[in-house]
């Protein structure tokens, strides 16, 4: 009845779904920088185009992207008003990216945020910050304070560029991002549980019912909370527990778990409207 197993089980399945969908969705912001490849301009003889193109080879001939970001820097450095600087600031961005150093990713993103924020390109190079935090997201067994700097650079994304290819992207991320951070919370929660810290836990399951309702976390959350209510001899809020995750969910294991808790307890699910959990889920019906 615990669940404990399958608790542990859902945290690892959480982090495969965050692998996977990173890397089919990586995929697309490339062609966001497609552009700068082309030679749509007359392209003057000098240092910054050759360093530029010399960048774009090495860049194309995939494990040298440090290099190549190295050269897409040089251009900055060297023509830092040309219109190659603008481009080779946005290459550099991507190419560490690739190389997985996703300081300077950010660090060089940012830069171009704030130097070009009108440009068309100023979209990609939000989203490569927020995608830059994402990757590093870690198991909820750890510190997620990536994972909120990746829901702020992304929410930017979908704020400032909504009519982007990047936005629809970076709202899927934002929703595993928030599951993963409901999952740390949960994670907290089950361990106060087992210790039988019940206030400990009950406010980590708060946390996940209040801020992340809209995860997969929170049918958890409620049926953990009806079983630490109970725990500590407050059964409204167990019976409350248990009937808006019942309302809500009603196919949910965990529900069929609340239940018999209920019934173990002699009593049923019953909402208190009044109760902080009713007017959680308030129109979420």
């Amino acid at each position: 009845m615990m669940r404990w197993l399958e608790g542990s089980w859902r945290s690892g399945r959480r982090l495969h779904a965050l692998a996977s969908i990173s890397a089919l969705l990586i995929a697309v912001p490339i062609l966001g920088c497609s552009m700068l490849s082309k030679d749509e301009d007359a392209v003057p003889e000098g240092s910054a185009d050759k360093l530029y193109n010399e960048g774009l080879f090495l860049l194309n001939n995939k494990q040298e992207y440090d290099d190549a970001a190295k050269k897409f820097d040089q251009v900055d450095r060297e023509n830092p008003y040309s219109d190659w600087a603008r481009k080779a600031l946005l290459m550099s961005a991507y190419s560490y990216y690739k190389a997985q150093k996703y300081d300077d990713c950010i660090n060089a993103a940012k830069r171009y945020v704030t130097l070009h924020p009108g440009s068309p390109d100023a979209a990609y190079a939000q989203y490569l910050i927020g995608v830059s935090y994402y990757d590093q997201i870690p198991d909820v067994f750890h510190d997620q304070a990536r994972a909120d700097k990746a829901i702020s650079a992304l929410a930017e994304v979908v704020r400032k560029y909504p009519d982007t290819e990047y936005a629809l992207n970076a709202k899927k991320k934002i929703d595993i991002a928030r599951d993963q951070l409901a999952g740390k919370e949960m994670e907290i929660g089950r361990f106060y549980l087992k210790k039988h810290d019940f206030t400990g836990a009950i406010n980590r399951f708060k946390v996940v019912v209040t801020q992340y309702q809209t995860t997969r976390e929170v049918e958890e959350a409620l049926e953990r909370l009806t079983e630490a209510y109970l725990s500590i001899g407050i059964v409204d809020e167990a019976q409350t527990a248990a009937a808006v995750l019942g309302h809500n969910f009603p196919d949910s294991p965990w529900y069929k778990d609340a239940y018999r808790l209920m019934k173990s307890a002699g009593v049923e699910p019953n909402e208190n409207k009044a109760s902080w959990l009713s007017r959680a889920f308030k129109g979420l019906g």
